[in-house]
């Protein structure tokens, strides 16, 4: 138990510290693919996920670790993975976005992570048993890529390295653009640490580090998974409902400590400061949250558990739901940061 909650932590302050410093949030990236043409955190996610899939695939060829695929419920992933990606343009952020921001002291934030992990729960009740059960029904026995066409699954990890590597090559040839940023006060680590803007692709490859830690932290303590948000989330409110302890494994200290770790690099990079959210944004906060719950239990994982993770581990279920993800933060985003402008100029022009 010991070594449960240590490691958890420590993995998810390690975790926290980075997503918080890099402003590492696929809601802005994917969202930005789509309204500012910008690829970059797109690119640093694959590289993440490369790394990571490297990673983990030589441990397990060293019978490090264990990975079972399973089964691909592809309307489930498909439709909650949709309904996500929705949830979090709404929310103005992801679930690690989402736990990240509250720690910086955003109220809206709060709004939605109470939202997201009451729906998450809610979804795992025996209210939603027989929900779960039709629409997961619709299934392949087939969810390793490289079963389904019969190559080794180091095949697939090559294409990703170079596809990878296109993406990569294509971001650093580009103009630099001129960043504003604050005079240098601190020297040494507590600069880098604190105060230097970090870069995506910096951020990225540490991301790909601890991920790639996760898997034998995890399994060390029975839990056979990487990193994951939803079901500990979930987890959380089971726990401080029921009392029973179940719920808690080794996921439940990794999201606690994502927000510790958040909340010291928020801390000390002066970022933190309480902020209100107006009506307007609370009231999406929560649609985005409940909506956030519905999809990510749904589609068996957020932008960690699948974009990031089951991505990585060269799944159907890890891409089918990325590529749904990023449609619905493309649908999202169209009324709210295209469509919605559009109006106010038109209504502005003919006034």
């Amino acid at each position: 138990m010991l070594h449960m909650i240590i490691s958890g932590l420590l993995c998810g302050a390690v975790l926290g510290f980075v997503l918080q410093r890099g402003r590492f949030c696929l809601t802005g990236g994917f969202r930005d693919m789509y309204v500012a043409k910008d690829n970059r955190i797109f690119t640093a996610l694959l590289i993440a996920i490369t790394i990571q899939s490297i990673g983990v695939y030589a441990l397990i060829a060293f019978g490090l670790v264990q990975f079972t695929p399973g089964t691909f419920p592809w309307l489930a992933t498909a439709f909650g993975s949709f309904i996500f990606g929705i949830g979090i343009v709404y929310a103005s952020g992801c679930a690690t976005g989402t736990w990240y921001r509250a720690a910086e002291g955003l109220v809206g934030s709060w709004i939605a992570l109470f939202t997201y992990m009451l729906m998450s729960a809610v979804m795992r009740s025996s209210h939603f048993a027989g929900f779960n059960t039709e629409i997961k029904s619709f299934q392949t026995p087939a969810n390793s890529i490289a079963e389904t066409f019969g190559l080794p699954v180091w095949v697939f990890i090559g294409l990703l390295v170079v596809v990878t590597t296109f993406f990569v090559t294509r971001e650093l040839r580009k103009p630099k653009l001129a960043v504003a940023s604050l005079p240098q006060k601190r020297t040494g680590l507590s600069h880098v640490l604190f105060e230097k803007r970090w870069h995506p692709f910096v951020t990225a490859s540490l991301i790909g580090v601890i991920a790639l830690a996760a898997w034998p932290l995890s399994e060390a303590t029975g839990r056979m998974a990487g990193l994951g948000i939803t079901t500990p989330s979930a987890n959380i409110l089971q726990f401080l409902v029921t009392g029973d302890y179940k719920f808690v494994n080794w996921g439940v200290f990794l999201v606690l400590g994502i927000f510790i770790g958040a909340h010291i690099a928020a801390r000390g990079s002066r970022e933190f400061r309480l902020r209100a959210a107006d009506g307007a944004t609370s009231v999406r906060s929560v649609g985005g949250g409940l909506l956030m719950g519905l999809g990510a239990s749904l589609a068996g994982g957020c932008t960690i558990g699948n974009s990031l993770v089951m991505t990585a581990m060269m799944t159907w279920q890890g891409w089918v739901a990325m590529l749904f993800t990023i449609l619905g933060v493309w649908t999202a985003s169209y009324f709210l940061y295209v469509r919605r402008p559009a109006k106010a100029r038109l209504v502005t022009q003919t006034a």
